[in-house]
C-alpha cells in the first residue's frame, strides 16, 4: 500500500512513476495485491514495484497465508472462539 506519508513523491524512474501514478489514481491508501496490477495491465511492473519500495513510498504487506484449503482472514481484534462463545483478547480501553 501506499505510504500515508509518502505525499507527492516524483520517482526519477519512468516506469515506477506510471505505477505511482496508477496506485494514487485506482488505490490512494489502500492496500492492494501485485495480482491487480497485473489484471490492470501492469504486466512487468516488479521493478517498478521494488523502486517504489525501496524509495520508501509503497510499504510492502506479504500476502496472508494458511494451510491449503483454509480460511484466512485479518482483523483489528484477536479473537478466541469457543463451543459457546465468542471473546475478544485485544480490547482495550483506547478502542
Amino acid at each position: 500500500m501506499k505510504s500515508f506519508h509518502a505525499g507527492n513523491a516524483k520517482p526519477k524512474n519512468e516506469k515506477a512513476k506510471q505505477l505511482l501514478f496508477h496506485i494514487n489514481k485506482t488505490y490512494s491508501t489502500l492496500a492492494f495485491c501485485r495480482r491487480w496490477l497485473d489484471e490492470e495491465g501492469f504486466k512487468n511492473h516488479s521493478l517498478a514495484l521494488k523502486y517504489l519500495v525501496d524509495a520508501n513510498i509503497v510499504e510492502p504487506y506479504p500476502p496472508l497465508s494458511d494451510v491449503p484449503g483454509s480460511y484466512v482472514a485479518q482483523f483489528e481484534h484477536t479473537l478466541l472462539l469457543r463451543p459457546t462463545c465468542k471473546e475478544v483478547l485485544s480490547r482495550s480501553d483506547d478502542y
